[in-house]
Parts: C-alpha cells; sequence; structure tokens
C-alpha cells in the first residue's frame, strides 16, 4: 500500500509538457530584418518548393507572381495571420478536453472511541463529472468554426499581400518609367536654354524669351527633383510591402508590363457572385456566424445541469463502508436566460456583419468596374496623342536630317513626345490601378494565393497527426 501515492502521482503526471523558455531579443530580431534580401538562402529553399522559376538563383528578373512569393515568406503580417490560425487550432484541442475527476481524502477521529478499538477513521470519496446535453460537441464544433474563421482570415491576410505587392511594384515602375521620361525632358529643356542664350548674345531673341525659356527649365528641374523623390518612396513601399528593408531589393531587376490585357473574368456578370461568394472574408464571415450559432447552441444546453457522480470510502473502526452520491445543480434561479440573450444578440450581429460585408463588396465591384471604364477611355485617348506625337517627332527628326528644320524644332518635338508619354504612363497607371481594385473586389486570380492554401492544408495535417 505504501507504493500507491507514488504510482498515482505517476499516472498522474505522465504527459505532461515541460516548459521550454523562448526569449526575445530585439537586437537579434532587428538584425534578422534587415540582414533580409531577395537572394536569401532561406527564400531560395521556398521557391525550390513552391515555384517553377528556379533554374537559376538569384532570379534574373523578379515580377509580380515571384515578388509575391517573396512577400509571402517574408511579411511580418502575414506571419501574424498564420500564429492565429495556429492558435485557433490548438484551441479545438481545448474545447474537446473531458472534465477530470476529482479526489477527496481525509482522516477522521472518534474521540468517543470505546478502549481497544481504533479511533482513527480515514475516507476518501471521487468526484467523477458527466457533461450533458451534448456541450463538449458542441464546445468543439464552435472551436472548429473558430478556426477555419481564422484560416479564412490567414487567406485573406495572404491576399491582401499580394494586392499591397501589386500596388507598390504599379507605383514603383511608374515612378521609375516617369524619371526616366522626365530626365530627358529636363535635358531637352537645358539644350534649349543653352542655345536661347546663344542666340540672345547674338541678339537673334529678347530678354523676355530667355526668361520664358528659363522658367521652362527651372519647372522641369522641380518635376525631375520631384520625381526622384517619388522614384524612392515608390522603391520603399515596394520593401515594406515584400518585407524586406530597401538595400534588399538591389540584387533584383524588378519587372511589370504596364499594358496588360482587360481581365474579363473580373468584368463578367459571374465576377459579381465570385465576391459575393467565394471571397476568403465572406466565408470568414459565415463562419463568425457558425461560432455565433454554436454558441446559442452551448448557451442553450447549459440550461441543463450536468451530473457529478460520487463514490465514497470510509473505514469506521475496522468496518468497511461504501458510499454513492448523485450531485446537480438545480435551475431554479438561474436558467442561462442571460448568457443565452447573449447568445441570440451575437448572432444578429454576426449577421447584420456578413450583410454589411456583401454590401461592401457591391459598391467595391462597381466603384472598380466604373474606374476601370474610365481608365479605359483615357487610354485610347491618350494612345491617339501619343501616336501623333511620335509621328510629329519622327518628322522633326527627317526633316533636320534632310536640312529642312532645326535642332530647336526636333527638341520642341522631343519635349512633347516626352509629355505624351507621361499623359499614356498616367493613364496606364490609372488602368492598372483600376484593375488592381477588381482583383481586390473578386479576390481573383487565385493562382496567387495557390501557396498559401497549400501551406495550410499542409499545416493542417500536421496539426491533427500531432
Amino acid at each position: 500500500m505504501k507504493f500507491w501515492p507514488t504510482i498515482l502521482i505517476s499516472i498522474t503526471l505522465t504527459g505532461c509538457v515541460s516548459y521550454q523558455p523562448k526569449p526575445i531579443s530585439p537586437a537579434q530580431s532587428a538584425a534578422r530584418l534587415e540582414a533580409r534580401r531577395l537572394d536569401d538562402a532561406g527564400l531560395q529553399k521556398f521557391f525550390a518548393q513552391n515555384s517553377r522559376a528556379t533554374n537559376s538563383w538569384p532570379l534574373a528578373e523578379w515580377d509580380l507572381d515571384s515578388l509575391t512569393l517573396a512577400a509571402f515568406y517574408f511579411q511580418p503580417n502575414l506571419a501574424v495571420a498564420r500564429a492565429q490560425w495556429h492558435e485557433a487550432v490548438a484551441a479545438i484541442k481545448t474545447a474537446g478536453a473531458r472534465p477530470n475527476p476529482t479526489v477527496s481524502v481525509g482522516p477522521g477521529y472518534n474521540f468517543s472511541a470505546a478502549a481497544g478499538v481504533e479511533p482513527w477513521m480515514p475516507f476518501g470519496s471521487v468526484d467523477l463529472p458527466m457533461e450533458t446535453a451534448g456541450k463538449r460537441g458542441k464546445r468543439i464544433s464552435q472551436a472548429e468554426q473558430i478556426a477555419e474563421s481564422a484560416r479564412q482570415t490567414y487567406i485573406a491576410a495572404a491576399w491582401q499581400t499580394h494586392a499591397n505587392v501589386r500596388a507598390a511594384l504599379v507605383d514603383y515602375v511608374v515612378a521609375r518609367k516617369k524619371f526616366t521620361l522626365i530626365e530627358k525632358q529636363f535635358s531637352a529643356q537645358q539644350e534649349i536654354a543653352s542655345r536661347q542664350e546663344q542666340r540672345l548674345a547674338g541678339g537673334d531673341i529678347s530678354r523676355a524669351d530667355l526668361t520664358v525659356t528659363r522658367i521652362a527649365l527651372t519647372k522641369a528641374q522641380m518635376d525631375l527633383s520631384d520625381a526622384e523623390t517619388g522614384q524612392a518612396e515608390a522603391r520603399a513601399k515596394l520593401a515594406e510591402a515584400i518585407g524586406v528593408p530597401v538595400p534588399g531589393l538591389s540584387v533584383a531587376k524588378i519587372i511589370f508590363d504596364l499594358e496588360a490585357g482587360e481581365p474579363k473574368d473580373l468584368t463578367s456578370d459571374d465576377a459579381l457572385s465570385l465576391a459575393l461568394c467565394g471571397r476568403a472574408d465572406v466565408r470568414a464571415a459565415l463562419a463568425d456566424y457558425a461560432v455565433a450559432e454554436d454558441s446559442l447552441r452551448l448557451e442553450i444546453a447549459k440550461q441543463f445541469p450536468d451530473l457529478h457522480l460520487n463514490p465514497g470510502y470510509q473505514f469506521d473502526q475496522g468496518e468497511h463502508k461504501w458510499t454513492l452520491g448523485l450531485n446537480f445543480e438545480l435551475p431554479v434561479l438561474d436558467q442561462n436566460q442571460g448568457p443565452i440573450r447573449e447568445a441570440k444578440a451575437r448572432r444578429e450581429t454576426a449577421a447584420a456583419k456578413f450583410t454589411v460585408l456583401q454590401a461592401q463588396i457591391i459598391a467595391a465591384l462597381d466603384r472598380a468596374l466604373g474606374d476601370f471604364q474610365a481608365a479605359n477611355d483615357q487610354i485610347k485617348t491618350s494612345a491617339a496623342f501619343f501616336a501623333d506625337a511620335q509621328k510629329q517627332l519622327d518628322s522633326a527628326n527627317a526633316q533636320f536630317e534632310a536640312g529642312a528644320a532645326s535642332r530647336m524644332d526636333v527638341l520642341g518635338a522631343e519635349i512633347e513626345f516626352s509629355a505624351a508619354a507621361l499623359a499614356r504612363l498616367d493613364a496606364q497607371a490609372k488602368l492598372q490601378t483600376a484593375i488592381g481594385a477588381l482583383e481586390d473586389a473578386v479576390q481573383r486570380p487565385m493562382d496567387s494565393l495557390a501557396i498559401a492554401v497549400r501551406e495550410l492544408q499542409e499545416n493542417s495535417r500536421e496539426k491533427k497527426s500531432n
């Protein structure tokens, strides 16, 4: 008998998890963040597992797909959403835990015991809780819906990561092209100013004419400075969207086709139904409503009290005495009506939030379609302007080579051509922004999310196996 306490303690401690400290070092964390680059060895391994574009490393060119993959690897916000999903999955095990029995032991002593009779009366009892009305199953169902909501929230975060990269990439490519065009404009204005100063010295023009030229040169110089600043800001935003410091982009040749065609699947009649039913945040909202439903079911089940079986034993002066008790709460003063009303209200709130979300999607898609049509019209206008300016420049160059036009005529045509190219670039930027808004409204194409969804599935299998 003297070994029973040791055996009981050993059984109780079997399967206990020991604490493993995992401190955070701000200095080391900052160093790791600052060391991130697009030629990172860990990123190479990630690409090898998730992309076919790994014939050479680092990549010769980085487009939207490869930069999105890099963001999936580096982006801290996505790591937070992934950790929250893991937390929700772990909560399923917590919800399914059964209540442990309770053991009570203690000594008793009879001060009136007759002489020669053992006065000690040790006793013990066990409390065996028994949940009723399927509460455990309802808790598990609720936890599973919470995990599904977290899963869809992670997918929505992955989409948002892709959207941020796309928007930042478009801005960066546009800013880079804009700087190049304005730099050409500034160079032409410099040459014009230099020639005008020579003409002023020769008495061919007045000082007022030179003043106009200098004002144009000053404006071109200010535009060039603004374009240079805009290019640096766009580069910083792209680095932020990916999750690397600005120097981490230095190894990359970044490309994006600003003349991408019309996404017909995003402007079709089926786009709205795809958005209203298939978006990750819509599925997350549906899971949240299911959580509210399960919460209400659980609160209703709590009206029925749980049972407690209480078998007991007492050694009373040489006699073995056994008892069996049954305990349960009498729902007389409180029948859980308050929590039930709260659960009903939460369900109504979840339903209202779902309706608001769908209304926002409809408005976002309508707005994106309107912007897309306007951008398309602007593209046509700017294309015509650009084509005419190209013809004028070609004509000016041909006449100059033939001796029928001056260098000033060519410089003027170059400035007009740069202005037309800037107008077309602005139209292309607006069109790509509108396409991005359409993609965000529908959350298509799904190719960008394939890696994130596959990672969730693999993690889900791993969590269940553990």
